[in-house]
Parts: C-alpha cells; sequence; structure tokens
C-alpha cells in the first residue's frame, strides 16, 4: 500500500490505453506530475517521494507496460511506445499539461514522452538513466575501466539472449531481484522487505520476467529512437540527477545532448535515488516543478478521477 502525505491510502485504477492496461496509483491536488519507475521494480519504488509530492502536486504513478500489476502483452517494449501509454493514461485521467519523472528505464520513455508531447510536458526530471544509442551500449564491455568504475552492465548482453534467460530465472526471481537493487545501492538496506516483496510478487507472475527482458531486448530499436528524436533538442527545463556511485554527473553530460535547459544534480547514493535518498531528492526536485508549473494546468489541476 502506498500512502500521501496524510497517511490516506492512494486512489488506484486500470485504464486501457494504447492497446494494452495500465495500473495506476493517484493522489494529492494542484499541477500533475507522472512518476515512471524503473527495472527491476514497480511504481512502489515511488512510495517515499510520493508523500513529499503530494501537497503540492496531483501525483500520476503507473506501473509501466508488462511489470507491476499492469498487463503483459506480447509486443510494445520499445520506449516510444511506452511513453505513449502514459501518454493516452494522463489523457484518459484528464491532465492536459503535466511534468514527467522518470528513473532508469522510466527516465528513458520519460524523454520520449517530452519529445513526442512537447505541447503537454511542462518539465522533465530524468534520473539515473543511459541512453541506448548514447553509450548505453559501451558499459557491456568487458573493460577495465567498466570493472573498475562499477558500470559493468554485464546483463544487458544476457537479458538480450532469447529463452536462455527465462530458463534460469524462472524459480530464481527474488535472488536475482534482490541482488539487482541492493548491489546497485550505496545504500543497500533501502531495499526494505517491503519492496523486495513487492518486486519479487510482481515480476514472478506470469508473464513477468518474460516483459521485464522484452524491455532489454528493445534497446537497438530504443537506440534508433533516441537518435531520431535528439535531432531536435527539447525546449522545456530539465532537471538531471545522478547518484555519486553509479551513473553521477552523466546523466547531466546526456541530457546536454538531448535538451536546451538543463540542471544536474548527483547524490551521495547509488542507482535508486527515490529509496536511497528520497528526501534529499524531494528537496531539489520541488522547487524545480515549482519554478517550471504554471499557475493553472487546466484539468490538471485536481485529483484525478479513479477507475477502479
Amino acid at each position: 500500500m502506498m500512502y500521501d502525505h496524510d497517511g490516506r491510502p492512494v486512489r488506484t485504477g486500470r485504464a486501457g490505453v494504447n492497446g494494452t492496461s495500465l495500473h495506476y496509483r493517484t493522489a494529492g491536488s494542484g499541477p500533475a506530475v507522472v512518476l515512471l519507475h524503473g527495472v527491476p521494480k514497480t511504481g512502489y519504488h515511488w512510495r517515499h517521494l510520493l508523500k513529499r509530492l503530494t501537497p503540492h502536486h496531483t501525483v500520476v504513478v503507473p506501473d509501466l507496460r508488462g511489470l507491476g500489476d499492469s498487463a503483459r502483452p506480447a509486443g510494445g517494449y520499445d520506449s516510444v511506445t511506452m511513453s505513449e501509454d502514459v501518454a493516452e493514461l494522463m489523457a484518459h485521467l484528464g491532465h492536459e499539461r503535466y511534468a514527467v519523472a522518470g528513473e532508469d528505464w522510466g527516465a528513458v520513455i520519460g524523454y520520449q514522452l517530452a519529445a513526442r508531447h512537447r505541447e503537454r510536458v511542462l518539465a522533465l526530471v530524468f534520473a539515473e538513466a543511459l541512453f541506448p544509442g548514447f553509450g548505453f551500449e559501451e558499459h557491456t564491455a568487458l573493460t577495465p575501466e567498466n570493472v573498475a568504475g562499477g558500470m559493468h552492465l554485464w546483463h544487458l548482453g544476457f537479458y538480450f539472449q532469447p529463452d536462455v534467460p527465462e530458463m534460469l530465472i524462472s524459480g530464481h526471481e527474488r535472488e536475482l531481484i534482490t541482488y539487482m537493487i541492493k548491489n546497485e545501492r550505496t545504500h543497500p538496506d533501502s531495499a526494505t522487505p517491503d519492496a523486495v516483496e513487492e518486486y519479487v510478487r510482481t515480476y514472478s507472475m506470469p508473464g513477468g520476467i518474460r516483459a521485464m527482458l522484452s524491455i532489454y531486448r528493445a534497446m537497438l530499436v530504443d537506440a534508433e529512437q533516441s537518435r531520431q528524436a535528439a535531432r531536435r533538442k527539447l525546449d522545456l527545463p530539465v532537471l538531471a540527477l545522478g547518484g555519486s556511485a553509479f551513473i553521477g554527473e552523466r546523466n547531466e553530460s546526456q541530457l546536454r545532448l538531448m535538451a536546451h535547459d538543463v540542471t544536474g544534480h548527483v547524490f551521495d547514493a547509488g542507482h535508486d535515488l527515490a529509496e536511497e535518498v528520497p528526501d534529499e531528492m524531494a528537496d531539489v526536485i520541488l522547487p524545480f516543478l515549482a519554478r517550471t508549473a504554471p499557475e493553472s494546468t487546466a484539468a490538471g489541476t485536481g485529483p484525478a478521477r479513479s477507475t477502479a
């Protein structure tokens, strides 16, 4: 369960969008912001940050296509398609204009959402992600630099291979998820038992690992999509956030290739900022969103309606 700043359970619902069905949570009031999680996580990743945002914002937290309690269709796991899922969800909920915050794969999807819906997205918070087509692939190489710096992303090549990962991971979802989310953090104890249980529950469901792997297997498509979108830089404000022990300042340097107005901040943390340093993250995000939010966001100023 996730709660707002007053301790009230968030509202939940499901929406049929873009040929699939997304499960989402929503709470708060004010200018809208949608939070996009990465892998191997779900919307539950944002539970701490949500409480800091709901006094000021209507917060929408979807489980991305194939993940969490959303549907697991056979295809559509490239970043453009997944960004269109979110665009349709926000329209369905009545939010005409909104900010986007994403982390890990959710940040790549959030970038595509901002690039494709420039008239709707007011600002982008991009946390701890590498763009396919702009350096992501280089970190799969077995080099002394990657290994010494903790950025040897060995799992990308493994996940890309069809069938074998499913065979080896099946029945060992807990071991894989626990290892991945603790190994990538400066503060591994921030991977609390409730979060681990939630992630294991959803990724162990039928199609959970297949959907996760499908996101990685779309990387070559994503790379071309990133290069296409980068031909026209974003004009909206961008906040690039990194963890010093993982992607760090590279978040900002990447985004400067993609956008004109970029501010960066690096935390004393690893890869999962919203669970490792949620209060510090909120202290940086809230002033950024306050500067970029209009006085009125039309339908997006009130609480989103639920279809639950």
